[in-house]
């Protein structure tokens, strides 16, 4: 463990020569021996922010060592004072872990939209030619074959989880890292100081812009990726990202890109298509639902060659890929194709259903409910989207919280209108079994709206949850 003496050394100032036992900015993450780090919250216009700097008591109380902030103040403990404590933040959980990712090959993926997804398929890739790898992302942590979860919703989590977790990347004797890096991480310096091997940009739309300001800041934070690459792949049909194809150490893809998908095909088992590339011509089959994930796999094969993988090895590499965990991610295919799917929306449903009917030969059925505690138009929206889209729809819990659960599925029951085609079943794990009972051939079953998440919020019990794993279990009981 490093001295107190050799992390304020970092910043040209001297410290005891105590051992830190970790760094934390969250009070209540403090044990004895730990450094707090005071950082300001982020203004937003919904809320006032936190300012770690009045959480110094609490951590002191807690056992922190040592405290840094941006204040002029006088402590009890040794204290640093800084001009950036995000920053500060990054570079002390750095040192701290022992730079981790200058063991690491780093590849970094960013954008609006498809950047969990890149990410996964471009580990699962990675790990079937040269395991194991590593991967930090929005649906989980993975160690080689290992999956872990971190609590909370960060895309990316603070720079003491990232580097924590780069360390146990290495000591599980990995040489590859992928990370889903978003643009609050670049904004806020939770990736300060990685470099990457290559760095993927997917494209860039309207979002975050509570944080942001305007679609010129969003890009700049998002762009940083790539120049802190030494390769870069990005998306060539995007008019922001393909402003950034002139560099030289660059891959396009896309309709126009270097890497381009030819005579794709969209059937019950998954995407076929050719692939025209610098390492040549090739076709591949990868058990994906939406033609839009073509060029999501566009951008995570040439990530692969990049890293020196051969045509074989992605071939198979994508024909085996078991989907991204509880993101339009199938589940099966025949008699009937199950679908497990994030949307929690009416306008992610809608999208969701709209891509599975062209491919579905008979009915479309959904399962899904609508979370407590939240805007109460988002269940009306749902309702009347499945009335719309689906031929039949199962409305049932989904983290209803506090709420009422009858009073949630009578409002989404209103809002369908049609009592022929739909059903209420409250308990969820019965809703899945009803509809698997209820499937032909040639049906697709959506299950929507808890994805890859793994708690399920019921009254005040957070009980531990897996959507897919329960999908599998009532398809066994159903053989």
């Amino acid at each position: 463990m490093p001295t107190l003496k050799e992390l304020f050394a970092l910043f040209g100032q001297s410290g005891p020569a105590q051992e830190a036992l970790g760094i934390t900015h969250d009070s209540r993450l403090v044990q004895p021996g730990f450094v707090f780090v005071a950082v300001p919250g982020v203004p937003l216009p919904s809320r006032k922010p936190f300012d770690g700097h009045d959480y110094i008591p609490q951590a002191i109380q807690n056992g922190a060592v040592a405290v840094v902030g941006m204040r002029a103040l006088r402590l009890n403990v040794p204290y640093l004072q800084v001009s950036d404590s995000r920053a500060a933040l990054a570079d002390l959980s750095a040192a701290f872990w022992g730079y981790p990712a200058h063991k690491l090959e780093l590849l970094g993926v960013t954008g609006s939209k498809g950047k969990t997804t890149v990410t996964v398929l471009l580990h699962h890739l990675l790990q079937a030619a040269h395991p194991p790898v590593g991967r930090l992302s929005t649906v989980g942590i993975k160690i080689g074959d290992e999956e872990l979860f971190l609590p909370g919703h960060f895309t990316t989590p603070e720079a003491p989880q990232v580097q924590e977790m780069l360390q146990r990347f290495v000591a599980a004797g990995c040489k590859q890292a992928v990370l889903e890096v978003s643009s609050h991480a670049l904004a806020l310096e939770r990736v300060r100081g990685l470099e990457y091997q290559v760095g993927i940009f997917t494209n860039l739309y309207e979002d975050h812009l509570d944080l942001h300001g305007s679609m010129e800041n969003y890009f700049a934070e998002k762009k940083k990726l790539l120049e802190r690459s030494r390769f870069a792949i990005v998306n060539r049909d995007n008019p922001w990202t393909r402003s950034l194809a002139g560099r030289s150490d660059t891959w396009t893809y896309g309709a126009e890109g270097d890497w381009r998908a030819q005579h794709l095909e969209q059937r019950s088992d998954g995407l076929h298509f050719e692939v025209a590339s610098p390492i040549g011509t090739f076709a591949v089959q990868v058990p994906m639902v939406g033609s839009f994930n073509a060029d999501n796999a566009l951008a995570a094969m040439a990530a692969a060659a990049r890293m020196g993988l051969s045509v074989e090895q992605l071939q198979a590499g994508l024909a085996g890929f078991p989907g991204v965990p509880g993101r339009m991610q199938l589940v099966q295919s025949e008699p009937f194709r199950v679908i497990v799917d994030f949307a929690h929306t009416g306008a992610s449903l809608e999208a969701a259903l709209k891509t599975l009917r062209p491919t579905t030969q008979g009915r479309l059925l959904v399962v899904i409910g609508a979370a407590g505690n939240q805007d109460p138009s988002r269940r009306v929206g749902i309702g009347r989207v499945a009335a719309q889209l689906a031929d039949f729809a199962v409305f049932t819990e989904e983290d209803h919280r506090t709420e009422s659960l009858e009073a949630i599925l009578e409002t989404m029951a209103q809002a369908h209108g049609d009592p022929r085609r739909f059903a209420l079943i409250p308990d969820r794990r019965e809703a899945i079994r009803y509809a698997v009972r209820e499937a032909q051939p040639g049906d697709t079953l959506l299950f929507s709206g808890k994805g890859h998440e793994r708690t399920l919020e019921r009254g005040t019990e957070t009980i531990p949850w897996n959507e897919v794993e329960e999908v599998r279990e009532a398809l066994r009981e159903g053989t």
